[in-house]
This record gives C-alpha cells, sequence and structure tokens, in this order.
C-alpha cells in the first residue's frame, strides 16, 4: 500500500510488476509495458498514474522513471520497494539476535522489518527512536520497549535532533540494527537528514555489535550526507552483494555478510 496525502494505493501484481521492470530498466514506456502485459495503453497509463500518485513512480509523457534517489520517496511508497526482500532481512537479523539481549533499533523500513521479526523473542530490551518500532513492540509483555525524545519527523515517525542523540548516550546496548538511504561504491553509508545521521552514529558507538539492514536497491540510490561506513559495521544482512567493490570492502574489514538470495534463505 502506498499513500499520498491520504489517499490509499494498493499494488496489485501487475503493478508490482511495473515497479520490478522500472527498477531494473530505470524507465518504463506505456507501448512496452502494453506489449509485455498484452493489454491496453489506456489500462497501463491508470497503472502508472496510480503507482505515480503514490509516489512509487514519477511520472513523464509516454512513461515513467524509477526515482533516482536524489529526494527521498514517500515512506509508505517505500515499504512498498523490496517489500518481499526487506521482509526475509527483518527474519534473517531476527536470527542472530538471541532471547535476553538489549539493543537499538534505527529508523527505517527495513530496520521496521526486523522489529516485526522480533516479536517472538522473550527478555529483550529495545532502545528506538522510531514511532513505528515501539508502537508494535510495546503490545509485546516480554520486550521492554525505550523510546528516544527530540523532533518526530512527520513523514515516517523517526525521532531525530539533539535530545534524541543524548537519550542514546545514556545506553551501551548488545546489538544495533541500522539501515542507510544509500551505499557509495567507496564504502560509504549515506543518508538525507543529518540530524538523522547524529542519531544512527551515536547508535553505532554505543553498540557492542552492529547489525546493518539493506536491500540491493541502496546500491542505485545517491544521498549527500556521510552517516559512517561499512567497515564499522560487524555484520551486513542483504538480499544480495551487486558489486565486487562492496564484497571486497567486506572481506578487507572483517564484516560478516549475509545474503538472503542464497540457497540457506
Amino acid at each position: 500500500m502506498a499513500s499520498d496525502g491520504g489517499t490509499c494505493v494498493y499494488l496489485s501484481e501487475r503493478q508490482s510488476e511495473i515497479v520490478d521492470l522500472a527498477k531494473a530498466k530505470g524507465r518504463v514506456l506505456v507501448d512496452e509495458l502494453a506489449t509485455h502485459f498484452d493489454i491496453t495503453p489506456q489500462t497501463i497509463r491508470m497503472d502508472l498514474n496510480s503507482l505515480c500518485n503514490g509516489r512509487v513512480l514519477v511520472r513523464f509523457h509516454g512513461g515513467a522513471i524509477y526515482p533516482d534517489g536524489k529526494e527521498n520517496v514517500e515512506y509508505e511508497a517505500r515499504r512498498q520497494i523490496a517489500a518481499d526482500e526487506k521482509r526475509k532481512i527483518g527474519l534473517a537479523t531476527a536470527q542472530i539476535i538471541p532471547n535476553n539481549a538489549s539493543l537499538f533499533i534505527n529508523i527505517g523500513t527495513t530496520t521496521e522489518a526486523v522489529g516485526q521479526a522480533l516479536t517472538n523473542h522473550t527478555g529483550l530490551m529495545v532502545v528506538t527512536n522510531n514511532i513505528n518500532v515501539a508502537n508494535s513492540l510495546r503490545l509485546y509483555p516480554s520486550i521492554e520497549v525505550a523510546i528516544a525524545g527530540g523532533v518526530v519527523r512527520r513523514s515516517d515517525g523517526g525521532i531525530v535532533g539533539e535530545a534524541a542523540v543524548d537519550f542514546i548516550n545514556q545506553f551501551k546496548v548488545d546489538y544495533a540494527v541500522i539501515g542507510a538511504s544509500a551505499i557509495d561504491l567507496d564504502g560509504f553509508l549515506l543518508d538525507y537528514d543529518f540530524r538523522e545521521v547524529k542519531v544512527a552514529q551515536a547508535i553505532i558507538e554505543n553498540a557492542r555489535h552492529v547489525i546493518l539492514v539493506a536491500d540491493s536497491t541502496k546500491y542505485e540510490r545517491r544521498a549527500s550526507v556521510k552517516l559512517g561506513k561499512l567497515t564499522q559495521v560487524d555484520t551486513f544482512v542483504t538480499d544480495r552483494v551487486k558489486d565486487p567493490a562492496i564484497r571486497n570492502i567486506c572481506n578487507d574489514g572483517d564484516v560478516n555478510v549475509i545474503e538472503i538470495d542464497t540457497p540457506d534463505y
């Protein structure tokens, strides 16, 4: 489901395939899609209009493009991007975290998938600056939740700013689960909001084991604020590592890489 100003857009199987094609090619054309699906151009235009209204794609005359990452995609629309990969990443990450552990969970749709996968754990202490994570995990009596104070972003329920940093700095936890808006081929983890980055950096500094969760679309995006480096991460959970440069950085930095697009997952 994607939303635009309160209007909900439910993605059909065909619309999901259109998004996958746009991700792979960068753009899709009405006539090509009509031929591919053996339906009328008018039906394709309706699909594209729905996807663009939900900010999943960006419309242009004759087709649509996949967002190039220079501006952040609306949060609800981002939930639909690589949704199955995020779910599997969440499950794989939950297997790393034992019962009776303490952990940070940062802002992001993939970190939220980790939170959802942790609901069968017991004795967890979860510290988060993500309202969505706190709201879902508070329902489970075997999980204690502590939420940061600070400025709440309307777009995604993330809590950012100096107050959130001060709150995080009070803790030393076993694990940190962090995301990134983009991963550069030089190994830098990038984001869009410097306020969010300050909180993420505090989370990294105050965890014994840092887990980065990010699907492979993050290699294709661009963001301008440095969050940190892959070499600061202990475990990287992703669907697949696309570029040899990223794999080499992980190998050289002794980063444990878990790829869910393998027979084990």
